[in-house]
């Protein structure tokens, strides 16, 4: 099963991806966690201890490694490099794991609109596509806020994409431009997911304005979060509700998808 998440940052696509990562793990199925955000900040949201953090380096930042893969240093634009390099070890090679759950940080570039040819967006998109590929039994990748990341030749092998969003207008209103590009490409199966939410009327906002998209459910908004963050210790074993709500979320999933 393999699960994108994503969202405007600061929504909680992080948070979320550290629950559904824990919630798989505990129920005996192997993880593959990846962290795709320029400022990866997955490891800290699991609760890795700092011995591990430390052998955690995103790919797009391995210089030496891009070089010998791609034939060319990174920050070099145009000229001849490798567009397809070797990354089927990677993974493997360089990713940590802790309470079940293996994480890679990949790191990022400039993978959007402005055309981007350089060593490190082939190493990276060539890694994505080997990803999607794998037989992992659950992967999940915690995407830099859109679908950048997607292709065409590969968005069969996700099954389902998670927009986080808060109960605001302006957060949905990034949830449907997200839609509209994951759409484009010819991903369908993209559920709303809501975060920090306080109440009843804001639940009910999520579900009555949700840009088209079907709510799979919400993590409560509980101060146990920021808590957690100053101890250093996951949400996941800090905040019962938030560990209550992502279980449902990753029930609910199993049930649309019937993996």
């Amino acid at each position: 099963m393999k699960i994108a998440i994503t969202g405007k940052g600061g929504v909680g696509k992080t948070t979320l991806t550290a629950l559904l990562a824990q919630v798989y793990a505990d129920a005996g199925r192997n993880v593959l966690a990846t962290d795709a955000d320029p400022s990866p900040c997955l490891a800290g949201a699991l609760g890795f201890p700092p011995e591990l953090r430390a052998k955690l380096h995103p790919i797009a930042e391995m210089d030496a490694l891009i070089e010998e893969r791609t034939g060319a240093k990174p920050g070099t634009i145009g000229g001849f490099f490798t567009l397809n390099p070797r990354v089927d070890d990677i993974p493997e090679r360089f990713s940590v794991a802790y309470k079940g759950v293996r994480l890679l940080e990949m790191g990022s570039v400039d993978l959007g609109g402005s055309g981007c040819i350089c060593p490190e967006s082939a190493m990276l998109k060539t890694l994505f596509t080997n990803l999607l590929f794998r037989k992992d039994d659950v992967l999940l990748l915690d995407m830099y806020a859109g679908v950048e990341h997607l292709g065409r030749a590969t968005v069969d092998f996700v099954d389902a994409m998670l927009v986080v969003v808060e109960p605001t207008r302006r957060s949905l209103g990034t949830a449907a431009q997200i839609k509209q590009l994951a759409n484009d490409i010819g991903l369908q199966r993209l559920w709303l997911v809501g975060n920090k939410i306080r109440n009843k009327e804001e639940a009910d906002f999520l579900f009555a304005e949700t840009p088209g998209l079907p709510v799979i459910g919400y993590l409560p908004a509980d101060l146990g979060v920021q808590e957690a963050d100053r101890l250093g210790i996951p949400v996941y074993e800090h905040v019962p509700s938030l560990r209550q709500a992502a279980g449902e979320i990753a029930k609910k999933l199993q049930e649309n998808l019937s993996v």
